[in-house]
């Protein structure tokens, strides 16, 4: 297991865009956050009113936006749109490549929103786009799931599962992997947690790797996402 600490992720401050990097990007590089497995990008993102990433390109990537606050509005090139919102979340797999942009949809209102690349398990498929709101009533909700399971949950291409757990302060919950050789990034959104053993606050994150069963206990009221991913 290794702690993240909120306070030892890169910084980005754009103006338009304040963001902190889970693991490398852009021009924060750190040896030793190269990714998880096949998790590549965690990026805690706050985009200004009005403001947003111009048309670019992705290539054979699996791109998940979690919406906290505000509402992103997307296009790209498959022809796919539409409005993101808080609680929703939104896949898109680049596939054999694919041009979109992405927008604060309000020129008065902040926009949070994480934004998680997985790397995916078939290269050069036909680029797919999908978006799907989420009750926030569930201890555990699971938010995305590899495409063959794909129902109440959101479908990439990967084996790969994104968890949404909440807890009452006190509250436990145990997380079992779908794969004895995959492993689970376990980042805080809010409140404090423990993990295995391990206290997290808001925006820690444990790395962990060798373990089937991981329990969670609520030190307050808390939400985080379990990203599970194979290790190789």
């Amino acid at each position: 297991m290794e702690i993240h600490k909120a306070d030892a992720r890169g910084t980005g401050e754009y103006g338009w865009l304040a963001t902190r990097y889970s693991f490398s990007f852009a021009n924060w590089f750190a040896p030793s956050r190269m990714g998880f497995g096949a998790l590549r990008v965690l990026n805690d993102d706050r985009i200004a009113p009005g403001a947003g990433f111009p048309p670019h390109s992705h290539k054979d990537m699996e791109i998940i936006t979690i919406v906290t606050e505000g509402a992103v509005a997307h296009t790209d090139s498959t022809g796919g749109a539409g409005v993101v919102r808080a609680g929703e979340v939104q896949v898109m797999s680049a596939g054999s490549g694919v041009v979109h942009s992405e927008y604060n949809a309000s020129d008065t209102d902040p926009l949070t929103l994480f934004q998680i690349w997985i790397e995916t398990a078939q290269q050069g498929i036909a680029p797919r786009y999908a978006q799907k709101t989420f009750s926030k009533k569930e201890t555990a909700t699971v938010l995305v799931t590899p495409i063959a399971f794909e129902g109440e949950a959101l479908g990439i291409h990967q084996d790969a599962y994104i968890t949404r757990v909440q807890l009452a302060e006190g509250e436990t919950y145990t997380y079992t992997l779908h794969d004895a050789l995959h492993g689970a990034y376990v980042f805080v959104i809010s409140g404090e947690l423990s993990v295995a053993g391990s206290l997290l606050n808001e925006k820690d994150a444990l790395a962990i790797s060798d373990m089937q069963d991981i329990p969670l206990v609520g030190d307050t009221m808390a939400t985080a996402l379990v990203i599970e991913v194979p290790l190789s």
